[in-house]
């Protein structure tokens, strides 16, 4: 991701960040992206695993406790985790940054205000059958769902249902709505999917050309487009707020 942000700039805006951030979360023995209770389970130390597996009811070993704390309750992970901080651990500085800006969904949120506030509706209001184009692509995000539910049926990858949905948003090619469903149904696939959506949104430059050229022959390539005509300031204020309501 680094290299095609840098050497391709390739969305060095989203490319660069993610693929920092993988390097920062992969550093070995920093455990910059590991909560209290990660760090406590790394740590292997077998008096501390019995007193979180007494908690939990379930055998000292962390597999098992991996298991049992996948099953409990939002509560229960909570206070297994403040117990793995009276115990000395603290949360790596990623995984303080995951809690308080994705894990709580204000930053999802943010880029939506920030990707609203950037759009120019335009295009759209001048030629308003455009709108079909965006609704089409929603169709992705159902192809997506059930590509993944099939890898499940015939048993090459395993999928819940919630982690296929949570995969299938990458089909809509919207990285806030797909970093915030995938949090809330699957935060175990955030990263992936995270890095997923990103990637290839940024090679869109590299996956359109041969695909327009396949669905489309050179005189309609050599087609001159009529300018569209000027949206007034009203209209694009009035727009929004009218679909709002």
């Amino acid at each position: 991701l680094l290299w095609l942000a840098i050497a391709k700039k390739f969305e060095p805006l989203l490319l660069l960040p993610i693929g920092f951030g993988g390097l920062l979360s992969n550093i070995p023995e920093a455990g910059m992206a590991l909560t209290a209770l990660e760090s406590l389970l790394a740590h292997h130390d077998a008096g501390q695993l019995a007193v979180i597996a007494a908690k939990l009811n379930c055998a000292p070993d962390v597999h098992a406790i991996k298991e049992a704390l996948a099953l409990a309750l939002p509560s229960v992970q909570s206070q297994m985790e403040n117990l793995a901080v009276d115990m000395g651990y603290t949360p790596g500085v990623l995984a303080l940054f995951y809690k308080v800006a994705i894990g709580s969904g204000v930053a999802p949120l943010v880029i939506f205000m920030g990707v609203g506030a950037m759009t120019d509706f335009g295009p759209l209001l001048a030629n308003p059958r455009t709108l079909l184009l965006g609704a089409a692509a929603q169709f992705g995000i159902f192809a997506t769902v059930l590509g993944a539910l099939t890898l499940n049926y015939f048993g090459l990858i395993s999928f819940t249902l919630p982690q296929a949905a949570a995969i299938g948003i990458i089909g809509g090619a919207d990285g806030p709505t797909a970093i915030y469903l995938s949090g809330k149904l699957a935060p175990e696939l955030l990263g992936a999917i995270a890095v997923a959506a990103y990637s290839y949104m940024a090679l869109v430059p590299l996956i359109q050309p041969p695909i327009m050229k396949a669905l489309t022959t050179e005189t309609e390539r050599k087609i001159r487009m009529v300018q569209l005509r000027t949206v007034s300031k009203r209209e694009k204020i009035l727009f929004p707020v009218v679909l709002l309501l």
